[in-house]
C-alpha cells in the first residue's frame, strides 16, 4: 500500500511515521508512507495557499490550485517510479466528514493507494471537495488545528490491518469493533497482586470456557460503555435475551 500526506506541516509526521507498527510496517516493505507540502504548489511569488473567502467572513480558505496541483504530482511521481497506476482514495480530514470507525478503516486496508489532505484555517475552496476529493472523513465531533493529527489516527488504523503488519494478526480480530463489541478485559502474570485475582476462568486452561468467559464479558463491557453498539453487533438469540434480561433487572426498583 501506498500512502500520501498532504501537508503544510510534513515535520508533524516524522516522529509517528518511523516510530512503533508504523516504522516497521515501512521497514517490512508492507506500506509506503509519504508526506508532500503543498505550499510548494502555490502558484505566487508568495507561496501563499489561502485566500479571503468571496462573500466575506472571518478567516481565510484554502486554495484550490496548490491541493490540485499536490495531487496531480503525486500521480505523475508515482508514474515515474515505474508504479502501476492505481486510482486512489483522496480523503479530505474535515469535521464535516463521515465519522471514521472501524468498519472504514478496514474499507481503506483494501485499498492500494490513499492519499489524505490536511486543512487548515476556516475551510477548503469548495471545489476540491467537488471535483477532486473522494472521500471526506472526521474523527469526531470537534474542531482541530489542522487535519494532520486525524490523518495520523485514520494511518494507524488502517495500516495495522494490512497482513504481516502486527506480530499477532488475532491481534486485528479481537481488538475492540473489530465484531461490534468492546473487547474483553486482559490480564497477565502474577495470578494475584495485591490481593486482587485473575478470574478463574481464565486460569482453567479450558479454552471453551475461556471464550465463553471472554464472549460474556465483552457483551457486559458493551452493554455498560456503549450500549448503542449491541443494535448492530450479530448476536446469537441467546444472547439477544441475556441483554434484554439484563437491561429490564437493571431498570427493575431494587428487590423487585
Amino acid at each position: 500500500m501506498r500512502i500520501d500526506v498532504l501537508t503544510l506541516f510534513p515535520e508533524m509526521f516524522a516522529g509517528v511515521f518511523g516510530s512503533s507498527i508504523l516504522g516497521k510496517a515501512q521497514d517490512k516493505g508492507i506500506v509506503s508512507l509519504n508526506t508532500l507540502n503543498f505550499r510548494d504548489f502555490a502558484n505566487n511569488k508568495h507561496n501563499t495557499v489561502d485566500d479571503t473567502p468571496y462573500g466575506g467572513g472571518g478567516g481565510m480558505v484554502l486554495k484550490a490550485e496548490p491541493i490540485f496541483g499536490a495531487v496531480e504530482h503525486v500521480l505523475e511521481r508515482q508514474a515515474e517510479d515505474g508504479e502501476e497506476a492505481r486510482k486512489p482514495r483522496i480523503i479530505l480530514m474535515c469535521p464535516q466528514g463521515r465519522p471514521f470507525t472501524q468498519e472504514i478503516a478496514r474499507e481503506l486496508s483494501e485499498e492500494s493507494h490513499l492519499i489524505f489532505i490536511c486543512g487548515h484555517y476556516e475551510g477548503y475552496d469548495e471545489r476540491i471537495r467537488e471535483h477532486l476529493v473522494t472521500d471526506e472523513l472526521s474523527v469526531g465531533d470537534y474542531v482541530l488545528t489542522g487535519g494532520e493529527l486525524p490523518a495520523m489516527v485514520v494511518t494507524d488504523a488502517v495500516v495495522r490491518l494490512l497482513p504481516g503488519v502486527l506480530g499477532n494478526e488475532q491481534s486485528a480480530v479481537t481488538d475492540s469493533f473489530s465484531d461490534g463489541l468492546l473487547e474483553y478485559p486482559h490480564y497477565t502474570r502474577p495470578a494475584e497482586f495485591r490481593g486482587w485475582k485473575v478470574p478463574d476462568a481464565l486460569l482453567s486452561g479450558h479454552h471453551a470456557e475461556i471464550e465463553k468467559w471472554r464472549r460474556q464479558q465483552s457483551l457486559e463491557r458493551t452493554l455498560v460503555r456503549r450500549p448503542e453498539l449491541l443494535e448492530q453487533a450479530e448476536l446469537t438469540e441467546k444472547e439477544r435475551t441475556w441483554l434484554r434480561q439484563t437491561r429490564e433487572a437493571a431498570a427493575s426498583p431494587s428487590g423487585d
